[in-house]
């Protein structure tokens, strides 16, 4: 099976390598379709999840009392609160010892907002004070004791609102290549327009939670359910005036992430630690579902506006960006999303003028945080409308227009640098472009589809083939780091600890498959283990898709370190070269010698050898200049194309994904199996945001939608009945990341555009008209965008 997803060698596409540290193995456990390490506890039930943890008898549990109402002033009498049953302490922000605040960039984001019997309340949903009872019911309804005196003004609530008010959570920004303007003003043709995007909840199956336990001294171990621990040991170290070796946080797995537990479970943390530090007994808190929605950041909307001058063959000659970001009510990752939205506006495109100016709003809403795909998805909707746009404008297929404007790699290098200006050394995105355009039939069905709405009055069908070109790397430079910790034990067992989360996307077994052929051993003789600030410190967050990427390459750093110490004693005792040992299938042979993995080991432990080590990563090449708007923010892209064939009904606005073909670049994929799951995976959330997934705040700011009864995910029944996907078998990394694999949690997202457009090819063909289809497509959205066409 391995050998149907390694891609034929391709030298001449390649940096050479170095003298590796860690041959590959003749028969390794990478590039080989392992199931997930936890895939079997995930389906019975035995995966331990934060609150699957046995709670202690001291147990308190805490509830996090919110306002109910988006801007203005109040004042509080928690007298009662603290009087009723089971109530042990009530929070506010008297009770900080620290710093009252959890925002992870700028300190704008406080903690609990009621301090001396007051509070500015900046959105519906920000916290005021905490419950801590002996049960999560008793106090919840001891918060509703609260005697609240409010004096409410008028919120900011939308875009619109924002841009009236006036009022930024951050300066504007700009990115730009060549005069833009001059270029659209001399275009034999021109367009403007306009998109709206809608956010996105992330609705993990497992909601925010924490689980905090007093030390000695100021000690707190954490318990989280967060994809960046050392920075939840930064805020709740924070929060409780310790230094950060006092607060260890923890976290084996998560059940979900997709972005929403980056930052927004920073405050689920600070506060089980405040509560477990004011009674002296461990505290949980667990948000039910709907104070977590409303609580919680989503996906930050957008509105786009456009101009774009083009010639008649859809070569885009002048494209020019207005980005318009519903940030919330503070800062927290808005600088950096709404940076990589600017990113990726020109998604998979050679544009020669391109300019991108990018505002971040304040609104009395949620602090809108990471999401899959981090503003990159926001900023390829936008250019992607303007291919459809060009392309009914001209008459042609917009297909078309996309293939005579990809990058490719016989460009000069000069035509194939961004509007940041970095150059597109791996421009493959036409020859996967290409293979789909084959393999899905693309022709034929678009032909096909033609006929049928001739024939059909009501149901109208349409499809879409986008690609996808996806920068991989934090833009924020320094956060391009990694470290891992590797113990090898007595009996050739090896442990290995790493600063990567587990969410279910795999990168556990994928660094495990890595370790495993460092030594040359079966998968089963490596043990996975929990995530902990005090076993590796200072890490990033698993996100921006460089988990794998690298946390694996810290890991076989520590590998390398043992595996080199192994060799040098295996070497000197059998009088051969060090690099001349060989460790594979369990075995290492230096010269004629052959010793079983685990009797060297023990042999190396009584001759006083080292079996245990660190190890550390620094991404290459990255560097960003952010003044200057220029650089190298991303260590490679990743690539991918789909097609979507929609259906709609033109009575109801009712939509279908009927069929989705999939080729997606992994590089040399260090595990198919798993990396198959990714991609569907992330085309079905990218679909549901697209399609169905509806944000709705009323005029005061309240969210409606904060439920599964009024906010609809895609159920198994919206996956396209026929889907096809496919790692493209070409696919191979230029760059030196591990084993010549490609990230791929968050890219196959932006695949899911495919589906919004197929859906207004639909809308085209039922009106003749131009699809001004906004996204989420929503039947309401399809029946307006329907009669605008007409």
């Amino acid at each position: 099976m391995m050998e149907d997803y390694l891609p034929p060698a391709e030298a001449g596409r390649l940096r050479p390598d170095p003298a590796p540290a860690t041959p590959h193995p003749a028969h390794g456990e990478t590039h080989r379709p392992h199931k997930h390490d936890s895939g079997d506890k995930h389906v019975s039930g035995r995966a331990i999840y934060a609150d699957d943890i046995a709670e202690p008898a001291a147990l308190v549990h805490v509830y996090i009392a919110y306002a109910r109402f988006a801007k203005g002033r109040l004042a509080a009498d928690l007298d009662k609160v603290a009087a009723a049953p089971g109530v042990i302490k009530v929070l506010t922000g008297d009770d900080v010892r620290g710093e009252n605040d959890v925002g992870p960039v700028k300190h704008d984001e406080i903690m609990l907002a009621l301090e001396g019997g007051i509070a500015a309340v900046a959105y519906h949903g920000q916290p005021l004070f905490a419950v801590v009872a002996e049960t999560r019911r008793s106090a919840r309804l001891a918060a509703e004791c609260a005697v609240i005196e409010a004096v409410e003004e008028t919120p900011v609530i939308t875009i619109e609102d924002a841009i009236a008010a006036g009022d930024a959570v951050d300066a504007p920004y700009r990115m730009a290549r060549g005069d833009a303007a001059a270029a659209i003003a001399a275009a034999p043709h021109r367009l403007a327009g306009r998109i709206e995007i809608g956010g996105q909840e992330h609705f993990s199956l497992e909601g925010q939670i924490a689980i905090a336990t007093p030390g000695e001294d100021d000690d707190m171990h954490v318990v989280s359910s967060t994809q960046h621990p050392s920075e939840t040991q930064e805020v709740v170290a924070r929060v409780l005036g310790v230094p950060a070796h006092a607060v260890t946080v923890e976290a084996r797995r998560l059940g979900g992430g997709f972005g929403g537990k980056e930052t927004q479970g920073n405050l689920m943390a600070a506060i089980a630690a405040l509560a477990a530090r004011a009674t002296g007994r461990p505290a949980k808190v667990r948000p039910d579902r709907d104070d977590d929605f409303i609580i919680t950041g989503k996906r930050h909307d957008f509105r786009i506006d456009y101009e774009v001058g083009f010639d008649a063959a859809g070569h885009l000659l002048g494209v020019s960006f207005i980005q318009h970001a519903r940030c919330g009510w503070s800062l927290d990752l808005s600088r950096a999303i709404c940076d990589r939205a600017m990113f990726h506006a020109d998604n998979a495109y050679a544009i020669p003028a391109l300019d991108v100016v990018s505002h971040r709003w304040r609104t009395n809403t949620c602090s809108n945080t990471a999401f899959r795909g981090f503003g990159g998805p926001q900023g390829m909707v936008g250019i992607e409308r303007v291919i459809e746009h060009v392309a009914h404008t001209l008459g042609l297929d917009p297909l078309a227009v996309r293939r005579a404007n990809l990058y490719r790699a016989s460009m000069p290098a000069s035509v194939r640098t961004t509007h940041y200006h970095m150059e597109v050394e791996d421009a493959v995105i036409d020859e996967i472009v290409d293979d789909l355009v084959r393999t899905s039939d693309y022709e034929a069905r678009r032909a096909a589809i033609a006929e049928w709405n001739t024939a059909s009055p009501i149901i109208k069908r349409g499809i879409a083939l986008t690609p996808v070109k996806f920068g991989i790397s934090f833009t924020t430079t320094f956060l391009n780091q990694a470290g891992a910790l590797v113990h090898v034990y007595k009996d050739g067992s090896v442990m290995i600890n790493h600063g990567g989360i587990e969410m279910g996307q795999g990168v556990y077994i994928k660094v495990a498959q890595v370790a495993a052929d460092a030594f040359g051993l079966p998968l089963e003789r490596v043990k996975i283990t929990a995530t902990r600030t005090d076993k590796v410190p200072n890490t990033s967050a698993t996100a921006a898709s460089s988990g794998a990427d690298m946390n694996a390459m810290a890991t076989l750093d520590a590998c390398a370190t043992i595996r080199a110490r192994l060799a040098a004693f295996a070497a000197e005792r059998a009088g051969v070269a060090a690099e001349d040992v060989v460790f594979a299938g369990g075995w290492v042979d230096a010269g004629a010698t052959r010793t079983d993995f685990d009797a060297l080991v023990h042999e190396a432990y009584l001759a006083r050898i080292g079996l245990s080590a660190t190890g550390f990563y620094a991404t290459p090449r990255i560097h960003w200049d952010r003044e200057s708007a220029s650089g190298r923010p991303f260590y490679y892209f990743a690539y991918g194309a789909a097609v979507s064939e929609a259906a709609i009904d033109t009575l109801t606005g009712e939509s279908r994904i009927l069929r989705a073909d999939i080729l997606h670049d992994v590089g040399r994929s260090l595990n198919p199996a798993v990396d198959l799951g990714q991609i569907e995976g992330g085309f079905v959330q990218g679909m549901g945001w697209l399609t169905t997934e509806e944000l709705w705040w009323d005029r005061t700011g309240r969210l409606a939608t904060h439920a599964p009864s009024t906010y609809k995910i895609p159920t198994a029944a919206d996956r396209p009945r026929d889907m096809r996907i496919a790692i493209w078998p070409k696919g191979v990394n230029r760059e030196l990341t591990v084993r010549r694999s490609k990230a791929v949690g968050e890219p196959p997202l932006m695949l899911a555009i495919s589906a919004h457009q197929a859906i207004g090819a639909a809308i085209a063909a039922a009106s003749g008209g131009f699809a001004h289809l906004d996204a989420p497509a929503t039947p309401e959205r399809i029946l307006d965008a329907l009669s605008g066409a007409r």
